[in-house]
């Protein structure tokens, strides 16, 4: 089973300190919903992993958070996308729970749920939470540029991914789901003796 495992505020839509508390406050970003949608189509299966403080403080409970994934599945569905599961941590930090991003425990369960090796799982987020996250659970790390970065620049951009052996940076969810599916096209083309030519350079691609 092809797996990617993705954060969600900062991932698929935009962030905001005071919490998605409602489906009105959900706002996709641009492009993220059609790159789950293009992994999909490419026989990758897609979860959301994603931290919920928010109900721990009672600025929402389970009902309201149902809701903005359902829409949110909604408007992947309108671009032929979808989610196979939304885990989430209801938690605040104070609590002291294993579930809680950055470390394991949500990561563990999706591996346990799907029955697939963590380290063959891809994990995207926005953050250095959700790098360590991916690191401690053995997951294959990926950081997109997000507003949850804040202004850093690029020597901080690396500095950030040193913190974090094997991350990998992308510009947006869809940068990085049309760099894994063109890897796996160029894997599957070795594996047949066949040479990829780089996109746009003529009918087929192949030589």
């Amino acid at each position: 089973m092809k797996l990617v495992i993705l954060g969600r505020d900062g991932t698929l839509n935009q962030y905001r300190d005071d919490h998605v508390k409602v489906v009105e406050e959900l706002t996709p970003l641009p492009g993220a919903l059609e790159a789950v949608a293009r992994l999909n189509q490419a026989g990758w299966h897609t979860v959301l992993a994603t931290n919920q403080p928010g109900i721990g403080r009672g600025l929402l409970d389970m009902a309201s958070l149902t809701a903005i994934h359902i829409r949110l599945n909604q408007l992947l569905a309108e671009k032929g996308g979808r989610l196979d599961a939304a885990f989430f941590c209801p938690h605040t930090p104070e609590e002291g729970c294993d579930c809680r991003k950055p470390l394991p425990g949500m990561l563990t369960q999706i591996g346990e749920r799907f029955g697939v090796d963590l380290g063959q799982v891809h994990m995207v987020g926005a953050s250095l939470r959700d790098l360590k996250t991916a690191q401690a659970a053995g997951c294959i790390p990926h950081l997109v540029r997000s507003d949850r970065l804040g202004d850093l620049d690029e020597s901080q951009l690396d500095a950030l991914l040193n913190l974090v052996p094997g991350a990998m940076l992308h510009d947006s969810l869809s940068a990085f789901a049309e760099g894994l599916i063109n890897t796996e096209r160029r894997h599957k083309a070795d594996a047949r003796g066949e040479t990829l030519l780089p996109p746009n350079t003529g009918p087929g691609d192949l030589i």
